[in-house]
């Protein structure tokens, strides 16, 4: 029985061609991983919502809603009036405080300043007829004197003249003491020290009563949109209710979740793209907060499959003029690259 071997030569042409095709074969699925690594990870898009961080407007003490300038929907910018509560007794008590401030500042300004001004020009005037006097009483007593050395008069008639002008010094003397404590204070130092005080309390009386007043009237603390108002005019508000809530766009945030395995790749600051239903076009948006904690945990979480379940909580804000556009609790569509 014959059987047909192959040629040396083809067998080794046979086993370098195979060996040939499989390095091929190799080198294609090694090219195909590598650049199949170097592609774009794709954009992983996640469904939330937007939310409202509102601001609630409240008056400090309770009062009849007298005037409410504002409806729900409203766009109101900085410092415009909102509402206001009635007043009454709140201009009574300023009024009562602003009287005792005058009344205070008077006080110290009557204890601090010396005579009235008809007194003073008494005590002037008194000086004046003292002065002329002293110089007239001068006058006469050099005239004794020189008749007294030429023989003409007694020593009793010098003596005289001299006790006359000691006299009108004397009373000149007087007069100008009396201007002097006329221009003092009239109270003494602890009495003024005590004035002022009651000045500086007068005043803070009147700060509160400012204060208290304000509070019955407040305006806009930033533009924002009037989301929503719980008195109507007439309506009692007890103290510390909220009359009206109000929308700043800088409040408004996108809240979305993510799972456990790209939180980590997440970093507050980072910039996402947003879009929703009837929006002309995406919107950026910043993350504000990402969550320590996962949300909606399996009660089991020692194998990999069930932490593939866990989600976190990513908070994002769009820009102001974005944010104007959106409304709490609409559906929202956040991408990350």
């Amino acid at each position: 029985m014959l059987i047909a071997r192959p040629a040396r030569g083809s067998l080794h042409r046979s086993s370098a061609s195979a060996g040939v095709h499989s390095g091929r074969a190799l080198a294609a699925t090694i090219a195909l991983v590598l650049f199949g690594g170097c592609d774009k990870p794709a954009e992983s898009t996640y469904q939330g919502y937007v939310e409202g961080e509102f601001v609630m407007v409240a008056a400090a003490s309770a009062g009849r809603l007298e005037k409410r300038w504002v409806q729900r929907g409203n766009k109101v910018e900085t410092n415009a009036p909102l509402f206001a509560l009635e007043r009454e007794n709140e201009m009574a008590g300023r009024r009562e405080a602003e009287e005792r401030v005058r009344t205070a500042e008077a006080r110290l300004a009557n204890l601090s300043a010396g005579k009235r001004a008809p007194e003073l020009d008494v005590v002037k005037a008194q000086a004046q007829e003292a002065a002329a006097a002293r110089d007239l009483s001068t006058r006469q007593l050099r005239q004794q004197e020189r008749l007294f050395r030429d023989g003409f008069i007694a020593q009793a008639k010098l003596d005289e003249a001299r006790a006359i002008y000691d006299r009108d010094v004397a009373k000149l003397a007087e007069s100008e003491a009396q201007i002097r404590s006329a221009n003092l204070a009239l109270g003494r130092d602890k009495e003024i020290v005590a004035a002022r005080a009651e000045v500086e309390a007068a005043r803070s009386v009147l700060a509160q009563s400012d204060w208290r007043l304000a509070q019955r009237a407040l305006a806009a603390p930033a533009a924002a949109l009037v989301q929503d108002h719980f008195f109507a005019e007439g309506e009692w508000v007890p103290a510390g209710s909220p009359v009206l809530s109000l929308l700043p766009p800088g409040n408004v945030k996108l809240r979305f979740f993510v799972p456990e395995t790209v939180v980590g790749a997440l970093k507050t600051g980072q910039r996402v793209s947003g879009t929703c239903d009837g929006c002309s076009a995406p919107f950026a948006a910043s993350i504000s907060f990402i969550s320590r904690q996962p949300e909606y945990t399996p009660p089991n979480l020692f194998s990999r499959e069930n932490r593939a379940k866990l989600v976190f909580l990513i908070e994002a804000r769009p820009a102001p003029a974005d944010a104007a556009r959106l409304n709490p609790g609409q559906p929202v569509d956040v991408s990350l690259k």
